[in-house]
């Protein structure tokens, strides 16, 4: 179930009250985009076929295996995901066997060159899918101002951040060639970050920059804003999701640092919850629980998965609300997530990527599973699973039956009293990245084959030419 909470656009539109439908709308579709949905019909409807004759003419029995096999595999992908402990290993194995036995019999059946043609049928369904559905053009991307070398630069560096990224990288001894002062954040004991900037920026400091996780750099984020400075990320720790959505070199960090030397500068959103920034996301219920746990931090993917069951079986937290414009949009789900400006499509964990960082409003995605049958289809992330609830806003708060909740803030875990309001600063930092980097792709777009159909069956002839053409419907 998808929501439009302000007036903006849903997932992977643009800025927030801006002209443009959604990527590859069928309206929009041009004659290419249609004629490429129709073919992963065709195509969807060609591999179909040849599972069932192969099955009905060469062997009944192996056709009945193919369907055996997906449930199966479905169901124990369930089990797995939803269960710990042996439950969920004897599943993995179940979960691995399930496509093997059925490849294993269609080789015996003699039937192998017909499953080969029809993965490939599949395949070429999904890609022609995707090419229909995305947009005609690429994204607009955020403006690029040219930026002044920075007299006074200061650095802040987390050693111990990333596995020992700024050692391993040397990026100390390469931001002093540079010119920059370097700050190491190696105590002893608790080192104040917000109080060091600060000082840095009272001391004459024209530029920010912080190698270190993304909680670290969102608190240096909230201080540089606060002080109009711009910012420079370097991606020195474990996921550098905020670098990634910056576009960039998340494999080489020491390549931030020519934002020194030759450096654009970008404007973005910041997220505010409560009185703290945040640059990725703030995490409720389920999520924050991830988050909370203390094997989170050397062993994320690990973590999730052993909490994962507490989400899909129904998680004994907080009673969580979720209000826009004071309206309840979501009561009691079992996790939330509200992010700085929205996720891809089909990403409802936050570990994904978001095509622009400056539309101006707040990603949100509550989650709230009530029996098996929508935990199955959140499993198969169905785009239009009503266990699922996706809106944009500008403000969102979030409130509980507790005087305080866990909250994870860019991946940080912190209590905060309820009710929690989470809102945008659009375009309230400054961001300075180096002219060559990797960039941001365009999002890909989810398969939608309710939409893909619309489009199909749109017939239409384009009448003028160039950007001003436009579409009749014949």
């Amino acid at each position: 179930m998808t929501h439009r909470a302000d007036g903006g656009t849903d997932r992977g539109g643009g800025p927030a009250g801006g002209a443009g439908a959604a990527p590859g709308a069928a309206a929009q579709a041009t004659l290419a985009q249609r004629w490429q949905a129709r073919l992963a019909f065709a195509a969807a409807l060609a591999a179909l076929v040849v599972v069932l004759l192969t099955g009905v003419l060469a062997s009944i029995a192996a056709l009945l295996v193919v369907f055996a096999g997906l449930a199966i595999a479905c169901a124990a992908a369930w089990w797995f995901l939803a269960h710990r402990g042996l439950v969920r290993w004897l599943a993995c194995v179940v979960l691995v066997a399930a496509p093997v036995a059925v490849i294993v019999v269609h080789v015996a059946a003699g039937l192998l060159w017909e499953v080969a043609l029809s993965v490939v049928l599949a395949a070429a369904a999904v890609t022609a899918g995707r090419a229909a559905l995305s947009g005609g053009r690429s994204p607009a991307k955020p403006r690029e101002d040219a930026a002044v070398a920075a007299r006074q630069p200061f650095v802040i560096m987390n050693p111990r951040s990333g596995g020992g990224k700024v050692g391993k990288f040397g990026l100390k001894d390469k931001a002093t060639a540079l010119g920059a002062e370097v700050a190491l954040l190696e105590g002893p004991g608790v080192v104040d970050v917000a109080a060091m900037a600060w000082q840095a920026v009272d001391a004459g400091a024209d530029l920010l920059g912080v190698a270190g996780g993304d909680g670290t750099q969102a608190l240096v984020a909230g201080i540089a804003a606060g002080r109009d400075v711009p910012i420079m990320v370097i991606s020195a720790g474990t996921r550098n999701h905020f670098a990634l959505d910056l576009g960039l070199d998340r494999d080489d960090p020491a390549a931030c640092l020519d934002a020194l030397t030759d450096g654009v500068e970008l404007r973005i959103d910041l997220g505010l919850i409560g009185d703290r920034t945040f640059v990725n996301n703030a995490s409720f219920g389920a999520y924050a629980h991830v988050v909370q746990s203390p094997a989170y931090r050397d062993d994320k993917s690990g973590t999730a998965l052993q909490l994962l069951p507490d989400l899909l079986n129904g998680h004994e937290g907080a009673h969580l609300v979720v209000r826009v414009d004071g309206q309840v949009i979501v009561d009691g789900p079992q996790a939330v997530l509200v992010s700085n400006n929205p996720y891809e499509t089909g990403d409802i964990a936050g570990m994904g990527r978001r095509a622009r960082l400056d539309q101006g409003v707040l990603g949100v995605v509550g989650v709230k599973i009530e029996n098996a049958a929508q935990a199955a289809r959140l499993l198969r992330r169905k785009g239009r699973s009503h266990s699922v609830t996706v809106l944009t806003a500008r403000e969102v708060v979030i409130d509980a039956d507790q005087p305080q909740i866990p909250v994870g803030i860019d991946g940080e875990s912190v209590l905060m009293p309820t009710p929690v309001h989470c809102t945008i600063r659009p375009l309230s930092l400054r961001v300075r990245v180096p002219r060559d980097r990797p960039g941001v792709p365009e999002p890909r777009p989810s398969l939608d084959w309710a939409r893909l159909g619309r489009q199909a069956l749109t017939f239409t002839r384009t009448t003028g030419g160039g950007s001003g053409a436009q579409e009749e419907t014949s």
